[in-house]
């Protein structure tokens, strides 16, 4: 007896609990949703951009890493001065390039984070807006109705 009650309070509590919640969310208007949306899809979109950045850079990285130890072991060998003047071009114009890769990335990071702070704020006060005008209707029809 003391079980098969303690399952119906458990039970009870649960539904209350899953329709306390369901009660207590708000409807976003549409057109914020697909607002948010899309900045979601585009958040994405950036992410996926920012991870193949990182990728190609790694991979220019790991090349100029492979120049520069070619240019060791031609240094070594006594390759002719043009070769290593030319290797050591190569090897110049590749740093510069990875270095400009990481800093428009950083900025590419930084530009995503203000945006993931910007759908997070535009989120937050849509889910308020929803709670206010729900509110806001009950008191309206409750001035109607005196």
């Amino acid at each position: 007896m003391k079980a098969k009650l303690f399952r119906i309070g458990l039970l009870t509590i649960g539904l209350l609990t899953v329709f306390g919640s369901a009660s207590a969310q708000r409807r976003i208007d549409r057109g914020e949703r697909r607002e948010l949306r899309a900045d979601r899809r585009e958040i994405r979109a950036d992410t996926r951009a920012i991870r193949g950045d990182r990728r190609e850079t790694r991979q220019d990285v790991r090349e100029r890493r492979a120049d520069v130890r070619e240019y060791r072991e031609d240094k070594s060998e006594g390759a002719s001065q043009a070769e290593l003047r030319a290797d050591r071009r190569e090897i110049r114009a590749d740093t510069r390039a990875i270095s400009g890769d990481q800093r428009e990335l950083r900025e590419d990071v930084r530009d995503r984070r203000g945006d993931v702070r910007d759908y997070r704020r535009d989120r937050r006060d849509a889910r308020q807006d929803s709670r206010h005008s729900c509110s806001l209707s009950f008191w309206d029809r409750a001035i109607r109705s005196a």
